[in-house]
């Protein structure tokens, strides 16, 4: 029985409920007003005077004690018990009334189907059964004691029917409600799910994300926007206190949005960002979308694709090229040891030797960079790698190479591949000997590691005493196969820049007197999201 009688307490149900109490209690205390002004004597032709007084005020009395203590109640069985005491109660009303001249057969009705919204099938006919008893019984009852009312018979029926159809009525339009809310619920819980689904994507995109509205004021920044431009919330904000170049981009793009914007560096950072703006213009306060892009991850996904394609370009060449320069190279070897040979000669042939192997550097460069193993970078304290490295450089170095070595203090803490890190830093290490060994009887390098104040990045600088780097030739530091040495490839500056990027770091040439630097900028030592 209760399994029947449970219902779906929703807000509705307890505004109905309310409705219930409320009704009652104005049909108690209208029928107790009626009495006391004796209206009903005019009224009603069978009615019993005394029962129907002390009927009213029974019922007034007993239903402003329900809404005391059954006011807010959720169990079927006492919301069962308030139905069926309403109606028996008003059955005896009906019967001191006189029956179906007192009208009170409409409110019992009326009584009927508000009990239906809070009761279910069975139950809520059960109820409308009991009303239609009530009706029919107390009919019979005055017939008894007063035949006139056996006329009353066909009025009585109706009644008991409409007890029915009002209970099979409103069950059903309760049940089209039921549905309609749960379908309503339904969607509501979609849309909130959307809603959750779209807010994580956003969170967890590489790409900044900014939603601003017509007064640049920040209404969105996902995860990566705040990353990239260096905050911790930008959120109701101006954009303009952040980044007045971005806010310059925006305006030349409202002016003309068929111009491809140009980057904006990020203060502090060094960070250098492509952003796309996009008008909303469904939107109720014209917002704007802005795409924040870093150009280093750009260039590296590009890079891959060019080191892709240089893989594949080597391999099918490699065979090609190191077979004849292999016959070239023992052919010139071969006559190299001819006896026949003078000295311009053999000159010559040495020659020859010398760049065959060079060549052959060079494709060895060419084939480890298209084969470059995939990046692993681990958290590593640069302190203590740094330390081990320069131990280990010392115990391989010759007498005329020496290395110093300066810590300062910081958190030293970043993501790197320790393996493709060594290789840049004996890269860096080896070129600067290469280069103070010109100048002078001892080949000397200086590594500073420090944290800069401006980034909080740690940052390393290899530096030596050498020549240096001509203006006209720092631009193309970098680039693959430019050399200023003859027996250089041009590819080992290329290569180590190209290890940095790929572990989110940054390599750059920074000029001095009395030497080169290189500086090596590394990231955070925290894993992306």
């Amino acid at each position: 029985m209760s399994a029947e009688t449970s219902s779906h307490f929703s807000n509705q149900a307890q505004r109905l409920l309310r409705l219930y109490h409320l009704y009652r209690l104005s049909v108690g205390i209208t029928l107790v007003l009626l009495i006391s002004s004796n209206m009903d004597n005019q009224l009603l032709r069978f009615a019993n005077d005394d029962l129907l007084r002390n009927g009213s005020w029974l019922y007034l009395v007993l239903n402003i004690l329900l809404v005391v203590f059954l006011g807010n109640t959720r169990r079927p069985t006492q919301l069962f018990s308030l139905a069926l005491a309403d109606v028996l109660l008003l059955c005896g009303l009906f019967y001191a009334g006189g029956g179906v001249a007192s009208a009170i057969g409409n409110l019992l009705i009326v009584s009927v189907a508000i009990s239906n919204t809070l009761l279910q099938r069975r139950i809520g006919l059960l109820i409308a059964a009991v009303g239609a008893l009530g009706i029919v019984g107390a009919s019979l009852l005055i017939s008894f004691s007063h035949p006139a009312s056996a006329n009353d018979y066909l009025q009585v029926g109706t009644l008991g029917a409409l007890c029915f159809a009002a209970a099979l009525l409103v069950q059903g339009l309760t049940r089209r409600l039921e549905v309609s809310e749960n379908l309503a619920e339904q969607r509501a819980s979609e849309v909130v799910g959307l809603e959750a689904l779209n807010a994580l994507i956003l969170q967890r995109m590489r790409t900044g994300i900014l939603v601003l509205d017509d007064q640049r004021q920040v209404q969105l920044a996902n995860h990566s926007a705040l990353t990239l431009l260096g905050r911790e919330a930008l959120e109701g904000n101006l954009i303009d206190n952040y980044s007045p170049a971005l806010v310059e981009r925006l305006q030349l793009w409202r002016n003309n949005p068929t111009l491809r914007p140009q980057s904006v560096k990020v203060d502090g950072s060094g960070l250098e960002l492509q952003p796309s703006f996009i008008a909303l213009d469904q939107s109720p306060h014209h917002q704007t979308l802005v795409f924040l892009e870093d150009l280093a991850q750009i260039a590296q996904q590009a890079q891959q694709l060019k080191l892709a394609a240089l893989g594949r370009l080597t391999a099918g060449i490699a065979h090609e090229i190191r077979n004849p320069l292999g016959a070239i190279s023992h052919a010139a070897q071969l006559l190299q040891e001819s006896e026949e040979l003078n000295g311009s000669d053999r000159r010559l042939t040495q020659i020859i030797q010398d760049h065959s192997q060079r060549m052959n550097r060079v494709i060895e460069n060419v084939l480890q960079l298209s084969r470059r193993q995939q990046t692993v970078p681990q958290r590593l304290d640069l302190k203590s790698w740094l330390e081990r490295f320069v131990a280990e450089t010392r115990e391989g170095a010759t007498a005329r190479q020496q290395i110093h070595l300066h810590i300062g203090s910081g958190d030293f803490k970043t993501l790197m591949d320790p393996n493709q890190l060594t290789q840049v830093v004996d890269n860096l290490v080896r070129n600067g000997w290469r280069h103070s060994i010109q100048l002078h009887d001892q080949a000397q390098v200086w590594l500073e590691l420090f944290v800069d104040r401006a980034s909080q990045l740690p940052i390393l600088e290899v530096r030596d005493d050498g020549t240096g780097v001509a203006p006209d030739h720092q631009a193309k530091l970098f680039e693959p196969f430019f050399t200023t040495s003859t027996q250089g490839t041009g590819l080992g500056l290329y290569l180590s820049r190209e290890l940095c990027e790929s572990n989110q770091a940054r390599l750059d040439f920074k000029p001095r007197q009395g030497g080169g630097c290189f500086r090596i900028t590394f990231a955070h030592g925290r894993k992306q999201s």
